[in-house]
């Protein structure tokens, strides 16, 4: 995502002419783009994308059983 972004700023002061930026070739200003594309396929193939879904997916499940047991009296409460 911070390819992204930084690649649509890059852009914008390509467009309006600000230096420093004006003067950088047009590869320099597209590059963090070709690099969020890497950064996708290797989070895919290395399945950190979905370690990531499943760590969010295992801490809602913890707070949902913890909701009920809480509702039910039985969580155990810190001192």
């Amino acid at each position: 995502m911070y390819f992204l972004l930084i690649g649509i700023i890059g852009i914008a002061l390509k467009y309006l002419e600000v230096a420093p930026v004006a003067g950088w070739p047009w590869w320099v200003v597209l590059a963090p783009f070709g690099l969020a594309v890497l950064w996708w396929w290797w989070a895919d193939k290395s399945g950190y994308t979905e370690k990531k879904a499943m760590e969010k997916m295992e801490v809602r499940r913890q707070a949902r059983v913890d909701k009920q047991r809480d509702a039910m009296g039985m969580l155990k409460r810190r001192k």
